[in-house]
């Protein structure tokens, strides 16, 4: 069999790793820190220790994300270990490199524009990393932990981990930079969720009518989408009717209830959000016999 899928997904997985720590570091190093923002995770507290003692972050951050991967290891097992291990090391290095390349040069000293692109910019290079399968270490992997022994989510328990990180530091930090801090984990919360989901999230369509034979392969043809059929029964008039499922994208639904009904103008059809679809055609490539 041909390993090429194998390889351009590792290295896929690689090269967002590489990019998620790189645009992880270079929004701490050009707004958490030239603004004075806390923040939650292990920079929160690299931060904290950093400014009370002067020793250098990147350095700090290196011996959490260090302890944190030991229990990855132990708890999600060596593969993740590896793709942490990556991060572990690349998101102090790239931190480092940029508060070098910064030399105490800052884009803007407005709090809130700070605020809203470091969100921004932590929010999706989470969502790259953990998408790959890894994390970018610290305390990204007890949520991953709790995800697997209690089946939490990893965005709320991440969240209240976060939290909890801004508490502590709103002992010695100014109130605005605690409660903008606040606001910013709230950002890359909400962010980091939309990142998890984009690309996973489908359309199921179901659809019954007397023309299900035409609107089947007409599915099959024109979308080039697989097709289920149920059988059904009427509530009231115990006929017997097929029931025709299909998994679409979100941009082929449009096109699917014209189809419809252009067939058949009063086919019944019930369209409902799927989270997560798994499978030829959509995980994996497509197989035609």
């Amino acid at each position: 069999m041909n390993q090429n899928p194998h390889w351009k997904q590792l290295i896929w997985n690689w090269a967002s790793i590489i990019f998620g720590n790189a645009l992880y570091s270079l929004a701490v190093a050009l707004f958490l820190e030239p603004a004075g923002l806390i923040t939650g995770g292990a920079t929160g507290i690299a931060l904290a220790i950093g400014r009370l003692t002067g020793l250098p972050v990147s350095g700090l951050l290196f011996f959490i994300n260090l302890a944190m991967l030991v229990w990855g290891w132990v708890v999600l097992g060596r593969a993740f270990a590896l793709n942490t291990l990556a991060s572990s090391v690349l998101s102090p290095a790239f931190l480092a490199l940029f508060e070098g390349m910064a030399n105490g040069r800052v884009l803007t000293e407005d709090i809130f524009l700070c605020t809203v692109f470091a969100g921004l910019g932590i929010g999706v290079s989470l969502g790259v990393v953990i998408r790959s399968g890894a994390s970018t270490g610290g305390l990204d992997i007890p949520p991953l932990v709790l995800n697997k022994w209690f089946k939490l989510p990893v965005s709320a328990t991440m969240l209240a981990f976060d939290i909890m990180v801004l508490l502590m530091q709103a002992v010695f930090s100014p109130m605005p930079q605690v409660l903008y801090g606040i606001v910013m984990v709230l950002i890359h919360t909400i962010v980091m969720d939309k990142m998890l989901m984009m690309g996973a999230s489908r359309t199921e369509v179901k659809i019954i009518s007397s023309q299900s034979d035409a609107i089947c392969a007409a599915i099959l043809e024109q979308l080039d989408r697989g097709v289920t059929i149920l059988h059904g029964e009427g509530g009231y008039t115990h006929e017997s009717s097929a029931v025709l499922l299909s998994i679409v994208s979100n941009r082929e639904l449009p096109r699917l209830e014209k189809l419809a009904h252009s067939i058949d103008p009063t086919c019944f059809l019930i369209v409902s959000h799927v989270t997560e679809v798994s499978g030829r055609g959509f995980s994996m490539d497509k197989d035609y016999l």
